[in-house]
Order: C-alpha cells, then sequence, then structure tokens
C-alpha cells in the first residue's frame, strides 16, 4: 500500500543517535567484570577500570539515572560523595543499553548479554510464533521463561564455579519469570523494607569466600513515574535510597566492594498535544501498522506485511527532528540492540523502531491508558535515560 507524504520537519539520520557502549561500558558489561575478578570461567572483564574483589555487590536503583544524581547532590550527599575519591570509591556514568527500560536492563544485568542476545528488546515486543504483543515486564501473555530467554545468567555460571551467589529483592519478585530469566542463580532473598535488604546484602556478602550479591530498590522509579522529577515524593525517595546506600556500604565486610548503579535514567513529559503524541487519535502513524509496541520514548512498530517501507517512510516525515526512526534492519545494523541480533529475536524488533530525542512522546491514550498518563518516562538514547551511575564503595 501508497502512503501520502507530508510537509514535515527533515528526519534525522539513523547514524546519529547515540548507541550505547556495549562491550566497554554498558550495564550488560558490570557482572561478567566483576565474575572474571573471581575467575568465573567463561566471565570476561569488560569494564577496564574496575579492580577484582573478592566479594561484590550490586545495588540496582530503579529508575536512578546519572543526569538526575548529578543534578540533586543536596538530596543525595551520601551517593554524591562517591562520584569522587574523598571515600575510597569512584564515579562514572556507563549505558544502560537500548531501550531504556526495566525488563530489557534487568535481563542485562543479570545475562551480561546485551538486548540483542538476551531476546528482551523493549517493554512490548510482538512474539513471532503468536504474532501478539508480550509485555516483557509482566510476562503477560504467559509464554516458556527458558525458551523466551536461554542463556545462563552469570549468577548461574557464578554459583557453578563455587562463587557463593544471592539475590535481596522484594518477596514478590521470588517466582516471576523475569526473575527467572535475568536474576536466577544461588539463593534469593524476599525483605519487605529496604533497611532489611541493606543488612541481609551484607551479610550474604560475608557468606562466602567469595560472594556475589545482588539488591534491589524499585520506589525511585515509581515515584517518578507517578509525580515526576520535580515533585516532593520523587526526592523524598532519593533521600530515602541514598541513606540506604550508606547503611550498606557501612556494613561491607572485608575484601568487598558496593557498585550503585541503575536500569535507566528518565525524563518528565509535559501534558499538551506538542508533547504528546497521541497514536490513537493520529490517523497518519496509524495507516499501514498491525500492532505498536515498546512505550511512548521507544516503539517497536510493526506493519501490515507489505506497508513496512510505506510506514518508515510515513513515520520518518511525521515525527521528523523529533526521534531517531529507524527500519529492523537499519537498528541493528547501527547497533541498537547490540553488536549482533540472535535469530529468534530479530522478528521481536518492531518493522520499524523509534526513539524520541525531544521531550515527546508517543502515547497511546486507549490501548493504553496508564502508561500514557505517567509523568516521568524513559526509553531512548538521550544522556537523561540512557546514562545510569555506577559507583564503587571498597572496603
Amino acid at each position: 500500500m501508497a502512503l501520502p507524504t507530508w510537509d514535515h520537519p527533515e528526519p534525522l539520520a539513523v547514524g546519529s543517535a547515540p548507541v550505547p557502549e556495549y562491550g566497554v561500558g554498558s550495564l550488560a558489561d558490570l557482572l561478567p567484570t566483576l565474575a572474571a575478578g573471581m575467575e568465573v570461567p567463561g566471565a570476561t572483564a569488560a569494564i577496564q577500570e574496575l579492580a577484582p574483589a573478592d566479594r561484590a555487590c550490586v545495588f540496582l536503583i530503579d529508575g536512578l539515572g546519572w543526569e538526575q544524581l548529578r543534578t540533586h547532590p543536596d538530596e543525595a550527599p551520601f551517593m554524591t560523595s562517591l562520584l569522587a575519591s574523598s571515600r575510597g570509591g569512584t564515579g562514572r556514568p556507563i549505558t544502560a543499553g537500548y531501550p531504556a527500560t526495566t525488563a530489557t536492563s534487568l535481563a542485562s544485568v543479570g545475562t551480561g548479554l546485551p538486548p540483542g542476545a538476551h531476546g528482551l528488546p523493549g517493554y512490548t515486543v510482538r512474539d513471532p510464533e503468536t504474532r501478539e504483543l508480550m509485555n516483557q515486564l509482566r510476562w503477560q501473555p504467559w509464554t516458556a521463561p527458558h525458551v523466551w530467554q536461554p542463556y545462563p545468567t552469570v549468577f548461574q555460571l557464578a554459583h557453578e564455579a563455587g562463587v557463593h551467589t544471592a539475590q535481596v529483592s522484594s518477596p514478590s519478585f521470588e517466582h516471576t519469570p523475569l526473575t527467572k530469566v535475568a536474576l536466577s542463580g544461588g539463593t534469593f532473598h524476599g525483605r519487605l523494607s529496604g533497611e532489611d535488604r541493606m543488612d541481609l546484602a551484607a551479610a550474604q556478602l560475608g557468606a562466602g569466600d567469595r560472594s556475589l550479591v545482588y539488591t534491589y530498590y524499585s520506589e525511585v522509579d515509581g515515584a517518578g513515574h507517578r509525580y515526576g522529577l520535580d515533585s516532593d515524593t520523587w526526592r523524598g525517595q532519593l533521600m530515602h535510597v541514598d541513606r540506604l546506600v550508606q547503611r550498606l556500604a557501612e556494613q561491607l565486610p572485608p575484601r568487598s566492594a558496593l557498585y550503585v548503579t541503575a536500569d535507566h535514567g528518565m525524563i518528565d513529559v509535559p501534558f499538551d498535544e506538542q508533547h504528546r503524541i497521541d497514536f490513537d487519535e493520529d490517523w497518519e502513524l496509524r495507516a499501514g501498522v498491525a500492532l505498536l509496541g515498546g512505550e511512548g520514548r521507544a516503539r517497536h512498530v510493526y506493519a501490515v506485511p507489505g506497508a513496512e517501507s510505506d510506514v518508515l517512510t510515513c513515520w520518518r516525515e511525521v515525527l521528523g527532528e523529533q526521534f531517531w526512526v529507524a527500519s529492523r534492519d537499519e537498528a541493528i545494523a547501527a547497533g541498537w540492540f547490540g553488536p549482533t541480533v540472535d535469530e529468534r529475536v530479530y522478528g521481536r524488533i518492531g518493522d520499524v523502531v523509534a526513539a524520541a530525542r525531544d521531550d515527546v512522546l508517543i502515547i497511546a491514550s486507549e490501548r493504553e491508558p496508564k502508561e500514557s498518563a505517567m509523568v516521568g518516562n524513559h526509553g531512548s538514547m538521550t544522556p537523561a535515560e540512557q546514562l545510569i551511575p555506577l559507583l564503587e564503595v571498597r572496603s
């Protein structure tokens, strides 16, 4: 089918997108680097400046980007102190990976693989077998977890190598498919309060001569989605998690390293038609589209068979300089999802992939009413979303 053209701003070149630093400085490189320091077979130290440690803990704070941390020193004095070496730590940004979203990033950190390999390349993606959208965070509709993501986690490899491995998180995450495919290996310890998680994570670190421990806090992200980064609620969550980091750092057993990181940053998007483009109300963007996946700032667009080229042209014309818009093959060739994409993952990626450059969203008010109402959003390759902290404390 042929679609008409319109007078819109000049489209952005696909190659101008700032691709994540896979292989040298991305979230997927963190656990393999730590495992290599413990002599786990097959693990590679990709982040060269991280010295080996016998005991390592990764504390992942959902939604806390590098830029948000840097611009709120009063709310996060302890983590801000780790940006310099005054407390024996160092701080630098790494990249989350594309898209910068929780399901993708948790799979990246746990497997040590980029999205094109582990196969969770978005918030919602099309299952090539059923031709339906799958929500990879909620795992709906259900599919066999280890068929969807067949690779072992770094925790599993470390456990097999004799390293004491543990995850300390909310009890509700213990049996989820996402945990199984991304973060399993060793033992899971469910604790409701952040304070209890910090105390138990420190205890688990000291439980072995070599230990690899993961812990997690979600409410910074939740506050950003609901209330935005300028809200008192978000600032309060940042203050709280800063105290949790300090609590854990002060309990580190000897020969330990604590690494504080995140799964993505965030950006507030204004509530007006200029900044929130409604797919459900925009006939230009809907033309030739069978399924709309991803999320507002990182869309997977699945075309009606035969309309792929026309949909790509249309989306580029309509979105102009506001989005990087690529065909599936262009996005893969540019390295958006990593150096390579597995065959089983290829069809999960949209025929068209659209990544936001400006403070805009492609919402879907009818299909996605809850997501369309969020204040804070993420997913794309802008520094506010893509850069995440890597803070280190050693004992």
